[in-house]
This record gives structure tokens, C-alpha cells and sequence, in this order.
């Protein structure tokens, strides 16, 4: 009789002291604090916070120390808070000539590096058909400069392309190649769009193996220039930049409380990253410092980092922000093909991203009713006067823009959580990538309102009984089915 009534009276004052996902929600966003956070990240002193620079890196670490305060602990198989991305800054060359026989290609003109650096060799070059493995059987490719036609001969899809000149470049230096001459004829993709394309800096991950960096171009010319004699060649490449440097997604983590559910993760994830010192406005403001986009989507995820961590939820929570995004969504990329915590076991990714608001009745989802967690995130919104709403302006392309297409890529739900637009008009131009993107454009109110709703969201979808998945037919739902096998 002690025991029932020792149980019951604990069951009593738990239930007179519990409080709702929604109260916990409400209690845990204050206008001031968000106001502070988005005033030190998006600052002047950071400089537009891009990738690389000295302001992403302290953005990093700011994110890093409210963790360490906020309880949030180390993500499973990680020492720290940091997880390293490799990157590397290129630059195309200042000038450039390749001599093969009697002719005599220039820069641009004729020829763009795909990989490489300033160089000046002489020797002979081969021509090996494809250059595929078929192709350079019993051919002598040491010290040599090797020209092959782009493709395989069968497809005739550029994008195919260069996938396969990886796997080229990977066979001519195993045989000792010293440099790799594509011959590229393509109507798909013309040659001045190449051009275009390879002829600016450019910031990607640095995936490479030490046997991948032999140099590599592909050339404006036909087969028909070639045979497969060999003949004297030479190659000079002047002013091309190829370096090397780590940035860094940050990383948090807070377990479950349920026994079964915990091994279930969810991502709360945002970029940090924005663009950096650019063309200075009318104002004479030349620092883009990424109110919008993205110091609001990383304060939102923070802001769900503290609510979980003091109260966690019974699905497991990983917090990541990741770099690189203005880049081509870099640091997502390096993260789901580096993930400390098996893909399985990521059962969604709720994404925080924007471009600004044009109506603060609303929050738009990009990807609302892609996922079964629709009603969660449309209820959690309407609890604090917000009108949840779908993507409305789809030629856009938003779902597929951001770090959420990572994860839908490999069949994790993934929907992105933004501030409320109707549609790309002149008020969301007005900051999309401007210097005028600063602190104190922005609507405080309407963003705690938009905070609160993101946090309920979170809660609703972490102690949900079953995790939400892609409605079916959806563009992921078989990959999705496939990653889950169910």
C-alpha cells in the first residue's frame, strides 16, 4: 500500500510540474537574445562570414562556445566539436600554351585545366583513342603527355564525362603519365560556357588523392587532329592557383530519453557560411553580412540546441552547421559522405535557410508537403500565429539549393524551414545577397514568432511515435525506402 502510494503521489507532482512540448517552446525564445546572436554573427567585425576567412572561422567558434554552454555534448565518434572539410581555393592561369607537334594551343582559346598548376614540361605525347583502360593496354605512357577523346564513345553527355576523366586521370598517372589532354566536341554544352565556367576562382572540397593530381585539360579539338604517333609536345601554364585549406561544419549532439527511439536521429541543421566583402552599395557598404541568409536559419537551430539540450526529446538530436553553402553546398556534401553516425540512423533533417520574408504571417517550408511531418510543423506554427505554407515560388528550385538536398539525396525526409515569402518580389531582392542585409533590418517580433514555431516544430517531430518519412511518390521515397530497407 506504501509503494502504490509512494508511485502515485510521484506520478501527481510529475504531472503538476510537466509542461507541453508548446510551453517548453514559448519559454525557451526571448526577442533580446536572438537580437544579441544575430547582432555578433552577422556584425561587420566578421566580414560577411565567407569561405575561407578569419570571420567564419570565429562564427565557428562562437557556435562551438554556446554548445559548451547550452549542455549540448559531442556527436558519437567525434573528439570535438569541429568536423575538419577539406577545401581548396583554384584559380585558373594568367596564361597558358600546349604545343603538341608542329601545333600550338592557347588558354582559353583552345584549352581549359580541369585540375593541376603552373607547370613546364616537354616530351612526347601519345594519343591512347578514350584513354580507357581497354585503350592503354601495352601502351609506354611514362614521362609522357597523353591525349585522349573525351567519353567513352558511347555516351554522349557531358556531365557523364567528367565523372569518367577521374577515372582516366587516376590510369594515366598509375602508368606514369605526366599530364592528361582531353578532346572535348560536344553541341550540349558549348565550349564558351566551359570557358566561363572554368575561367573564374573557384572554392570545392578537396576529394583528391595524391594519384589524382596529375594535369589535366580538356581541349577544343577534334580526333581527327591526332594519331597515334608519337611527337614531340610541351606544356606552360602560368599563374594558376591550386591551394589547399580546412574549414569546418560544427556539431552537436544530445541523446534521447526514450530506450527504443533514441537510436532514431534527428538533424537540425543551418548554414553559417554567407558571401563575404564584394562591390560596395550606394551606402558605400561593401560587407555582406548575411542577416537573412543565413545568421537567422543558424540562431534558429541554436535556439532549438538550448530548448533540447535542457529538455531533451525522446528521438536523439544532431545540431550541424555547416560551411561552405555560397560555395555549392559544400560542407553538407563532406558531412553525409563523412557522417559520424550512420545515414540509417538519421530518420530527418529539419533544414533552416532564407533568402529573407516578405509576409510575417507565415513561415514558408520548402518542402511542407513532401514529408509526413506536415500537420506537426503546420500545428507548431499556427501555435504561434504563423500560417505554415509551402514553397510558392517552385521555378526557383529552392528545395534543390540548399543543404537539405544532401540528406533527400540520400533518402533522408528533408524539408527547409524559412521565413515567410510569397513569392521572389522586389522586398526579397532588396536583401538576397546584398550589403544591406544588416542586423537591424530585421523584424525581432515576427522572429520570435518564427523561433517558437520552429522549436515546437522540433519537439512535436523528436517525440512523434513514428518518424516521419516522404509522402508517397515523391521524387526520394524509393531512395528513402531503400536507406531504411522498409
Amino acid at each position: 500500500m506504501k509503494n502504490t502510494l509512494t508511485i502515485t503521489l510521484l506520478f501527481v507532482s510529475l504531472y503538476l510540474s510537466g509542461q507541453t512540448d508548446m510551453e517548453l517552446a514559448d519559454q525557451s525564445v526571448n526577442q533580446g537574445i536572438i537580437k544579441s546572436h544575430i547582432g555578433f554573427l552577422a556584425s561587420d567585425e566578421l566580414k560577411g562570414r565567407d569561405t575561407p576567412s578569419e570571420g567564419l572561422k570565429i562564427a565557428a567558434k562562437y557556435i562551438e562556445s554556446r554548445f559548451v554552454e547550452y549542455g549540448v555534448g559531442l556527436a558519437p565518434n567525434m573528439e570535438t566539436f569541429m568536423q575538419p572539410v577539406a577545401m581548396k581555393k583554384i584559380a585558373p592561369p594568367s596564361s597558358g600554351t600546349i604545343t603538341l607537334g608542329d601545333a600550338s594551343y592557347n588558354f582559353k582559346d583552345d584549352f581549359i585545366m580541369m585540375e593541376g598548376d603552373n607547370m613546364d614540361i616537354s616530351g612526347e605525347y601519345i594519343f591512347v583513342e578514350y584513354g580507357l583502360e581497354s585503350d592503354l593496354e601495352g601502351k609506354d605512357l611514362e614521362g609522357k603527355i597523353v591525349v585522349a577523346i573525351c567519353g567513352d564513345g558511347e555516351s554522349d553527355n557531358p556531365q557523364q564525362w567528367f565523372s569518367l576523366s577521374i577515372e582516366k586521370r587516376l590510369s594515366v598517372a598509375s602508368k606514369g603519365g605526366v599530364a592528361l589532354i582531353e578532346l572535348y566536341n560536344s553541341p550540349q554544352i558549348p565550349w564558351n560556357f566551359l570557358v566561363r565556367y572554368f575561367s573564374g576562382d573557384q572554392i570545392v572540397l578537396d576529394e583528391s588523392k595524391d594519384e589524382e593530381s596529375l594535369s589535366h585539360f580538356w581541349m577544343n579539338r577534334s580526333a581527327q587532329d591526332f594519331n597515334s604517333e608519337k611527337s614531340n609536345a610541351s606544356v606552360v601554364i602560368v599563374g594558376a592557383l591550386n591551394e589547399k585549406f580546412n574549414s569546418q561544419n560544427v556539431v552537436g549532439y544530445v541523446e534521447g530519453t526514450d530506450k527504443k527511439l533514441k537510436d532514431e536521429i534527428i538533424v537540425y541543421s543551418a548554414h553559417y557560411d554567407h558571401i563575404g566583402v564584394g562591390q560596395a552599395d550606394a551606402n558605400g557598404d561593401s560587407i555582406y553580412n548575411g542577416s537573412r541568409d543565413n545568421a537567422v536559419g543558424t540562431i534558429t537551430v541554436l535556439t532549438a540546441a538550448q530548448n533540447i539540450a535542457k529538455n531533451p526529446t525522446k528521438r536523439s538530436a544532431l545540431f550541424v552547421l555547416f560551411t561552405g553553402e555560397e560555395k555549392g553546398l559544400l560542407g553538407s556534401k563532406a558531412f553525409v559522405d563523412n557522417s559520424p553516425v550512420d545515414l540509417s540512423d538519421i530518420v530527418y533533417c529539419f533544414n533552416s535557410d532564407n533568402g529573407g520574408y516578405n509576409d510575417t504571417s507565415k513561415a514558408t517550408i520548402i518542402g511542407l508537403t513532401r514529408t509526413t511531418a506536415q500537420e506537426m510543423i503546420i500545428e507548431a506554427c499556427k501555435a504561434f500565429g504563423l500560417e505554415a505554407i509551402e514553397d510558392p515560388a517552385p521555378e526557383q528550385g529552392l528545395f534543390d539549393r540548399s543543404d537539405n538536398v544532401r540528406f533527400a539525396a540520400k533518402g533522408i525526409p528533408a524539408p527547409t524551414f524559412s521565413m515567410g515569402f510569397t513569392s521572389f518580389d522586389s522586398e526579397i531582392m532588396k536583401y538576397y545577397h546584398q550589403a544591406g542585409d544588416n542586423p537591424n533590418t530585421l523584424d525581432y517580433a515576427y522572429l520570435e514568432k518564427f523561433f517558437k514555431s520552429y522549436v515546437y516544430s522540433c519537439r512535436l517531430i523528436g517525440n512523434t511515435k513514428k518518424a516521419p518519412f516522404w509522402v508517397e511518390g515523391d521524387k526520394y521515397y524509393d531512395s528513402g525506402k531503400d536507406l531504411y530497407k522498409n
